[in-house]
């Protein structure tokens, strides 16, 4: 399985991004629109910043509101 990282759509870019692995690594999200990691680089990127040595990432996606039906 592999983890889409998409700046352009996280909740949180701008207020989190300069405590974020992939502004760390890879420079801000201006330079970044789509980045695809494997479970492999996902897990070192979560023992790189479990040990203190990157921040994590701070990706959070946009969740579609519930559909609530009318009475």
């Amino acid at each position: 399985m592999t983890t889409r990282i998409d700046c352009d759509s996280c909740v949180v870019r701008g207020l989190a991004c300069h405590d974020c692995v992939v502004t760390v690594l890879l420079g801000p999200p201006p330079e970044l629109s789509d980045l695809i990691i494997d479970d492999d680089e996902r897990r070192a990127l979560d023992v790189l910043a479990d040990s203190g040595l990157v921040p994590p990432l701070r990706l959070v996606n946009p969740v579609a509101a519930p559909h609530v039906e009318s009475a």
